[in-house]
């Protein structure tokens, strides 16, 4: 079950020739990958009759496709008004995703703003436990919706608070991205017990069921005293982290997710990598 493939659209896709979402189905394919993360990262903008095009050039190829909701998303903000478009802004997603044939939809929780971080965090479960109602009256329970673990100090979205958001709903499955966790926490992934106890860490409080097939993102990611600055490739050696300590947590603990890169101009190549190292080709 476990799948490897990218966030978008890497440089090689365009020196290819390559132009069309359609087409990156076919890209992905020929390189051995099984999935690829579509983002709405600035808006949901694209007609229904795209999605399904999308869709259906997916499925032809047979890889999985999930979707990234707009990154403005903010559950925390104070504004009632403002709340309320990121309710719309990931049930967009979700519809857009739907008709893609897809099934995964991750999501920014929230900024913490000038609130306390228990303030920002008590508000966006709040959000959340209304997002879920919005969710159930649309029949969008068949989906999965993935708070994103983040990696600036000033985000909420913590492990231990992505765990607390996703006990909310059957539907809420956490979306685990290792390089915002080690930008977030100083350079903290390196063996394969940091990796391996924060695992069983979530399948303790969520259950194996939820976890089993998580979704993931990894890149590695330059940061600084406040948390993450930018998105590397793996030729970096400075920053990290490593992808192989994960793959040996990731066996001991049985989990097979779904597996993203977010590298940076680099993600078909780096999820190559990624599924070269876990099948130790």
């Amino acid at each position: 079950m476990i799948k490897f493939g990218p966030s978008g659209n890497c440089e090689s896709f365009y020196a290819e020739g390559y132009k069309h979402t359609e087409q990156s189905a076919e890209f992905v394919k020929k390189r051995g990958l099984d999935c690829f993360e579509y983002s709405f990262g600035r808006g949901v903008r694209m007609t229904e009759e795209k999605a399904v095009s999308i869709g259906e050039a997916f499925a032809n190829a047979g890889v999985e496709i999930s979707v990234h909701a707009p990154y403005f998303i903010n559950f925390a903000n104070p504004d009632d008004d403002m709340a309320q478009k990121s309710y719309g802004y990931v049930l967009d997603s979700a519809k857009m995703c739907k008709l893609m044939g897809g099934k995964r939809i991750v999501f920014h929780p929230a900024a913490q703003g000038k609130a306390t971080r228990f303030e920002a965090v008590e508000k966006t479960k709040e959000r959340l436990h209304i997002l879920a109602e919005y969710i159930r009256l649309n029949d969008m329970e068949d989906l999965y919706f993935c708070p994103e673990t983040m990696g600036k100090e000033a985000q909420i979205g913590t492990v231990e608070e992505v765990v607390e958001f996703c006990k909310i709903a059957p539907f809420y499955i956490p979306c685990i991205d290792f390089g915002h966790i080690n930008a977030r926490e100083q350079g903290s992934l390196k063996t394969v017990e940091d990796y391996q106890s924060r695992l069983e860490y979530m399948i303790a409080e969520l259950g194996r069921e939820k976890m089993q097939n998580f979704h993931m993102h990894f890149s590695k990611i330059m940061y600084g005293k406040k948390g993450e600055i930018k998105h590397l490739t793996f030729a970096d050696e400075i920053y990290g982290p490593n992808f192989e300590p994960l793959v040996v947590a990731l066996k001991n603990v049985g989990l097979e997710p779904f597996i993203v890169s977010e590298s940076d101009g680099t993600q078909a190549e780096d999820a190559w990598l990624m599924k070269k190292a876990y099948f130790g080709e």
